[in-house]
């Protein structure tokens, strides 16, 4: 297994920081534009809940972006929280190549 070098980033930072923030957009603005609940957007801004793909082609269509970013961004943060919770199991599987 490779070693981290930075810790993965939840996608809800990236959205915060580097698209409302520079917007003075606020997640319910984001969301009545995204025709989803208010509490979906705040909830994922404050790193409580993960991008769903539903969430992923919204954000897409409206910053221009493609849903691939988002995902791309939700996954390596879930594997990289797995991969924490999972060390000392992990570290205990022999490889294929190994055996």
């Amino acid at each position: 297994m490779k070693t981290k070098i930075v810790p993965a980033i939840h996608p809800g930072e990236i959205l915060r920081e580097e698209y409302l923030a520079p917007l003075g957009m606020s997640a319910g603005a984001l969301a009545r534009k995204l025709h989803v609940p208010r509490t979906r957007i705040e909830r994922v801004v404050t790193e409580q809940a993960p991008v769903t793909t539903n969430t992923a082609l919204r954000l897409a269509k409206f910053f221009d972006t493609t849903p691939e970013f988002w995902m791309s961004m939700q996954t390596a943060y879930d594997l990289s929280q797995e991969a924490e919770a999972l060390a000392q199991e992990l570290a205990e599987i022999e490889s294929l190549q190994a055996a």
